[in-house]
């Protein structure tokens, strides 16, 4: 039986949580999921997933803040990525399961 370093695994079952969260807003799954697909712009994602401001603004920022996209200006358009593996990971599995059906 392999022995898990206690504080090392309270340290990921806290990383893991923090993610939980993040994922458990309806509009912040939806945004990772097309996000996931490939880099889009906001008025794109506003356009696609019909999120509109203030909204979008909000839950793109906590996505930001969390780590789990990036962004790239060109000119006036902000585009958004998916940038933490793990995020990409869990999407993956969840597109397959709720998503591809």
């Amino acid at each position: 039986m392999k022995i898990i370093n206690l504080k090392k695994m309270q340290s990921s079952a806290d990383d893991a949580c923090r993610l939980m969260k993040v994922l458990s807003n309806r509009d912040r799954m939806m945004l990772l999921c097309q996000i996931s697909q490939g880099e889009m712009c906001v008025g794109e994602l506003e356009e696609c997933l019909d999120i509109h401001q203030p909204t979008l603004s909000q839950q793109l920022t906590v996505l930001r803040n969390e780590e789990l996209v990036e962004t790239r200006r060109e000119g006036k358009q902000i585009y958004y990525s998916l940038s933490n593996h793990v995020a990409l990971e869990v999407m993956n599995v969840l597109y397959k399961n709720y998503c591809s059906k």
